[in-house]
């Protein structure tokens, strides 16, 4: 005797409006819905709120976890259950609306090549009072403006090129005509210097390590 059974696919019914809660979270809202007093459906929504609680954890971090719950809660509800809620109740408008547009910081495309930091040294340097100390804090400036073109563009620049750069990057702030510079051939021996000095760091580094698995071998 063979008894024909009728399957129900996932498909064939409504979508989830929250799929990660599943469709019995979802059933369990409907059945509340259809509650016929509010005493029923607040004891049903209370309980609901700790079921996807303990389906989202990781929320749990979140200052206001609970809030977001019961919000998620008339969301998938379609905004039709009638409860009291220890919330303000969103409405489908506030819920729908796009987020709020991020302020990104506007910076200059042009040097871009010289970065955030050496802008922020030529306005510190704008600050500083008249004297030698000055002197020296924007030859530092245009010393490391030099070295950080080299890398990006030429093999050589002129002095010139620098000192017209950091005009234009204080706005004529900072008007130098004569500021001696480092050649670019010690910047570059400079680079390597440093370059070199990070191998040998990190040979030393593997050598030691090396080293202490040989001890260890030697032991056993």
């Amino acid at each position: 005797m063979s008894k024909n059974h009728s399957l129900t696919y996932n498909t064939s019914l409504d979508p989830l409006i929250i799929p990660e809660y599943g469709r019995i979270v979802h059933k369990m809202i409907q059945y509340t819905i259809n509650l016929p007093t509010k005493e029923e459906r607040n004891r049903a929504a209370r309980a609901i709120i700790e079921v996807i609680g303990n389906l989202n954890p990781q929320l749990r971090d979140h200052q206001d976890f609970r809030h977001k719950l019961w919000d998620h809660l008339f969301l998938m509800s379609d905004f039709k259950l009638d409860v009291d809620s220890p919330y303000p109740i969103p409405t489908r408008e506030e819920l729908s609306e796009p987020p709020r547009r991020l302020q990104y910081p506007q910076k200059s495309t042009k040097h871009r090549y010289y970065g955030s930091i050496i802008r922020q040294m030529i306005k510190k340097a704008i600050e500083m009072p008249e004297g030698e100390e000055k002197n020296n804090y924007i030859r530092l400036i245009a010393n490391q403006m030099k070295k950080t073109y080299l890398q990006w563009n030429k093999d050589t620049v002129e002095d010139e090129v620098i000192l017209s750069d950091i005009r234009e990057l204080s706005d004529g702030a900072l008007n130098l005509s004569e500021l001696t510079l480092t050649s670019s051939q010690a910047l570059r021996k400079m680079a390597n210097i440093s370059s070199q000095h990070g191998k040998k760091k990190n040979g030393f580094k593997k050598n030691q390590k090396n080293y202490g698995k040989h001890k260890k071998n030697y032991k056993k």
